[in-house]
């Protein structure tokens, strides 16, 4: 949950400190501090221009600090999907298998998914290219036009 999120934000800096090699560490620590930063400014009930002008710094530097992660950390460690993530691909492809042995189907494609499963995990990267992470450049420009986001709701009323 979104609460969630804002307490581990705010108490995990000095947790994680020095727990990584020295170049890690810097980058981890700054993206950190980066995203409570931008958190804090998204939560604002009221801003003003200039704070609306620090929103948008804090938004290009948590960007650079996504892409330093990326660059530097993610590059240093090899991740893979979960246990779990690996048996629910393996359960997915089995019941796409069984519910096209009536139909005519590509042995090769089966066969291929077979092979991805039999050699074990996905390697799993960060992916920057989501319209989530693009959208947060939006949010200043947003609170300009339509104000901060405590004050409206996207929720559909009923009659």
């Amino acid at each position: 949950a979104a609460r969630d999120f804002e307490d581990i934000l705010q108490c995990i800096i000095p947790i994680l400190d020095m727990l990584l090699p020295p170049e890690h560490n810097e980058v981890v620590l700054t993206l950190l501090f980066e995203l409570a930063t931008w958190h804090a400014l998204a939560k604002l009930r009221l801003h003003t221009e200039d704070t609306l002008t620090v929103f948008t710094r804090a938004t290009e530097s948590l960007g650079d600090s996504l892409r330093a992660f990326v660059n530097t950390t993610c590059e240093a460690y090899d991740t893979q999907e979960l246990p779990k993530e690996h048996a629910a691909r393996g359960r997915r492809t089995a019941a796409m298998r069984e519910r096209g042995k009536g139909k005519a189907t590509d042995t090769n494609a089966s066969s291929e998914t077979a092979n991805e499963l039999s050699n074990g995990p996905k390697i799993k990267k960060l992916n920057l290219s989501t319209y989530k992470l693009h959208a947060l450049a939006d949010y200043p420009q947003a609170i300009r036009q339509f104000g901060t986001t405590d004050n409206y709701s996207t929720q559909v009323v009923s009659h």
